[in-house]
C-alpha cells in the first residue's frame, strides 16, 4: 500500500481520483438504462419478465413473480438457527436506534388567533431494492426496511433478483420477513427500479425507492427521481482511519481491508501522524492480503484507491478527513473524543480501537446506508426522516389577518402579483 506525505497536492489528487468513482461518471451506461426504463414503462410485466430471463436466466411470470408464504417458510428451514438469532438481535438494535429518531407533529397557538404547526405523515408506499446474484445482503434488508417501519410506512414492497431456478436467497427472505416487508417480488436491476417507479400489473408503484445496487441500479434510481423519491445515488464503499502512534497497526490494517474487499472501486485510506505506524500498517496489510479470500479484489482496490498519508499534525489530518468526507471514519487516537468533536464531514464515525467498521455494518444499530463520494458534506445516513413528509399548518382568525393584511398586500404588490394582494384585500373590502 503506497505511503505518501500529506500535502495540498496529494490531497487534491486523491480527491480527484475518488470522485472518478461516482455514478455520475458512468454516462456510457445511461442510454442502456433509459432504454430498459422506457420499455418497462411502456410494456410493464412483459418487459420485466424478458429482462429477468436475459440477465438472471430465470423464467418469471405473473404466476411466480411474487414470493409466496410457502417460499418464505421454506427459507426459514434453510437458515441456520444461530444466524436467525443474530438477525433478530441486529433487528432489535437497529429498530431501537431508529425509534429515537422519530418525529412528531407539533402545533403552537397564540391568543391573537394564530395557529402554526407541522404535521408529520409517513410515506405510504416504500420500495426496497436488495441486490442478489453473487451478493447476499440480509443486513441491507434490515437497514432499509426498519427505518420505514419505525416511520409508519403503510406498505413496504421489496424486489430482488432471482437465481436461475427462480428462487431467492433464503437469508434475504428471512431478513425481509423479520423486518416486516409486506410483499417481495423476483425482479432485479434497472427493470426492478422502473417497475417500482411506474408500476406494472404485478409490481405496485411506490412513492420512494431505497436500497443499494450496481451501476445500472444507481443510474436507474437517478433517472426515475422526480417520478418517485429515492434515498441517494450510492457509490463504492469507503473507509478512512485517523490514527496516531497509539493505534494498533494490526487492527488498523484489518479495518482498512474490511472495505477494500467490497469491490475494485472501494477506497481505504489511513491518515496518521506517525511514520512508524504507517510502515507497520503497510506490513500488516501485506500479511493479511496473502491469506484473505478476496485477495484479487483487495489488491485492485488498494492499487487504485488505497493510501497511507503521513500528516505533520493531527490538525492537518483532521482537515484532510473533513475534505475527503468519507462514508466510514474511524478515529483511533489517544484523544479520540476530542478529535471527534472536530469532524464535520463523515457518514458514520467509529471511536476507539474496538469500534471497528463492521460493527456498524451489521449490528450496533445506526444505519449502514451512508453518503459516499464526498456527499457526507451535505447528506446524512438513511433514517426515519427519509420515510416521512412534513406539512406546514397555518390557521389565522379574522382578527389576526386584519392586523397584518396591509403588510401582506404591500409585499405582493412589490412583486407585482396583484392577484395575491387581492386574495388578502377582498376579505376586508367592505371596511
Amino acid at each position: 500500500m503506497r505511503i505518501l506525505q500529506l500535502t495540498k497536492e496529494t490531497k487534491h489528487n486523491i480527491l480527484n481520483d475518488l470522485l472518478k468513482r461516482s455514478p455520475n461518471h458512468y454516462t456510457e451506461y445511461e442510454s442502456r438504462v433509459f432504454e430498459i426504463i422506457e420499455k418497462v414503462r411502456n410494456q410493464g410485466d412483459a418487459a420485466v419478465f424478458s429482462y429477468t430471463k436475459q440477465f438472471d436466466g430465470a423464467d418469471i411470470s405473473s404466476e411466480n413473480i411474487k414470493v409466496t408464504d410457502a417460499e418464505i417458510n421454506a427459507a426459514y428451514e434453510k437458515v441456520d438457527e444461530k444466524l436467525l438469532a443474530v438477525i433478530r438481535k441486529a433487528k432489535e438494535n437497529i429498530y431501537a436506534y431508529h425509534e429515537k429518531q422519530k418525529r412528531y407533529s407539533w402545533f403552537d397557538s397564540e391568543s391573537s388567533g394564530i395557529i402554526l404547526g407541522q404535521k408529520i405523515t409517513p410515506i405510504q408506499n416504500v420500495g426496497v431494492y436488495v441486490p442478489g446474484g453473487k451478493a447476499v445482503y440480509p443486513s441491507s434488508v434490515l437497514m432499509n426496511v426498519l427505518p420505514a417501519k419505525v416511520a409508519g410506512a403503510e406498505r413496504i414492497v421489496m424486489t430482488t433478483p432471482p437465481e436461475a431456478d427462480g428462487s431467492v436467497c433464503a437469508s434475504t427472505l428471512v431478513a425481509a420477513k423479520e423486518a416486516g416487508v409486506d410483499e417481495i417480488y423476483k425482479a432485479g436491476g434497472a427493470q426492478a427500479i422502473a417497475a417500482m417507479a411506474f408500476g406494472t400489473k404485478s409490481i405496485p408503484k411506490v412513492d420512494k425507492i431505497v436500497g443499494p445496487g450496481n451501476i445500472y441500479v444507481a443510474l436507474a434510481k437517478k433517472a426515475v427521481f422526480g417520478y418517485v423519491s429515492i434515498d441517494s445515488i450510492a457509490g463504492p464503499s469507503e473507509i478512512l482511519v485517523l490514527a496516531d502512534e497509539t493505534a494498533n497497526p494490526r487492527f488498523v490494517a484489518a479495518d482498512l481491508l474490511s472495505q477494500a474487499e467490497h469491490d475494485e472501486l472501494a477506497s481505504a485510506i489511513l491518515i496518521t501522524t506517525s511514520s512508524a505506524l504507517a510502515g507497520q500498517v503497510s506490513d500488516e496489510i501485506d500479511k493479511f492480503t496473502a491469506v484473505l479470500s478476496r485477495r484479487e479484489i483487495i489488491l485492485k482496490s488498494l492499487e487504485s484507491y488505497g493510501y497511507i498519508l503521513i500528516a505533520d499534525t493531527m490538525e492537518d489530518a483532521i482537515e484532510a478527513a473533513n475534505d475527503i468526507a468519507s462514508e466510514h471514519l474511524e478515529i483511533v487516537t489517544e484523544n479520540a473524543y476530542e478529535v471527534m468533536t472536530k469532524i464535520k464531514n463523515a457518514g458514520a464515525v467509529f471511536i476507539g480501537e474496538y469500534s471497528s467498521e463492521p460493527l456498524g455494518d451489521y449490528f450496533a444499530g445506526p444505519n449502514h446506508v451512508l453518503p459516499t463520494n464526498g456527499t457526507a458534506r451535505f447528506f446524512s445516513p438513511l433514517g426515519v426522516d427519509d420515510f416521512i413528509k412534513k406539512s406546514s399548518i397555518i390557521s389565522y382568525s379574522r382578527e389576526a389577518l386584519e392586523a397584518v393584511h396591509q403588510d401582506i398586500e404591500q409585499f405582493a404588490e412589490c412583486e407585482k402579483l396583484t392577484a395575491h394582494a387581492n386574495s388578502i384585500r377582498v376579505r376586508f373590502e367592505k371596511e
